[in-house]
């Protein structure tokens, strides 16, 4: 092969990679230690829990979830299996304001008197209105057991967990003003700014078929260019 076939193809090769780089989803995540000052039935507690939130593309919107890494509050008497029911909102800001509430199972084993509580992964949805860049941040933790409600808030103002760059309906990746996502849900489950018309799917999936499709563009480009050099070659040649 000649150095001109050669420089062409490793050009066209260097070029889709550096389009594929380029053009990856962008999303930000980090655990965040949030300070949680909870207001019990028997007086104030507070511990601080590393809170991991992901958001997974499903249809329209995203499924979040809020997972903690570290039990809050307690209670004074033992809580038998199924006793014990979480839920929380995550505090929405960039693109969209707003909050999505997340809820989760029932402990699935008793919690011993004056240990702190587990709280199982919390889960939600989200659908974007507008498109921009949309934070994702700890907020308040309800609990309730035995007939009680324990309200936990976050008292550290704890930076967001994850960061997404969404498109809404009707609009296009990057675009919209800088403030929070979604706005209240309603059903536990459900995403605070869901409604509206049908979100164009921007996942991982719908990008890679997207810049595969640009990369073969190109490289498609850098063949035609070696057989042009070829052609241009012989007829020199000749």
């Amino acid at each position: 092969m000649s150095n001109q076939k050669r420089t062409t193809l490793a050009l066209a090769a260097a070029l889709a990679g550096s389009i594929v780089v380029a053009g990856a989803p962008a999303a930000h995540a980090e655990v965040v230690d949030v300070n949680y000052q909870c207001v019990t039935p028997i007086g104030p507690k507070g511990a601080v829990s590393p809170i991991d939130i992901k958001g997974v593309r499903s249809g329209a919107g995203y499924k979040l979830t809020m997972s903690f890494q570290k039990g809050v509050s307690s209670s004074p008497v033992e809580l038998g299996k199924g006793a014990m029911n979480p839920s929380a909102v995550i505090e929405l800001g960039g693109a969209e304001q707003g909050k999505v509430q997340v809820s989760g199972a029932a402990n699935t084993e008793a919690i011993p008197a004056n240990t702190p509580i587990k709280i199982s992964d919390l889960s939600g949805t989200y659908t974007p209105k507008k498109s921009g860049k949309v934070t994702f941040t700890a907020g308040v933790l309800t609990i309730k057991a035995l007939g009680t409600t324990t309200t936990c808030t976050p008292r550290n103002s704890p930076g967001p967990s994850l960061e997404l760059d969404v498109q809404g309906a009707g609009g296009s990746p990057g675009g919209g003003s800088t403030g929070g996502s979604t706005g209240g849900s309603s059903g536990g489950a459900s995403g605070g700014a869901s409604g509206g018309g049908e979100l164009p799917r921007t996942g991982p999936l719908d990008s890679a078929a997207a810049l595969g499709t640009l990369g073969g563009t190109v490289l498609l480009t850098g063949a035609a260019g070696v057989l042009w050099l070829t052609r241009r070659g012989q007829r020199s040649a000749g």
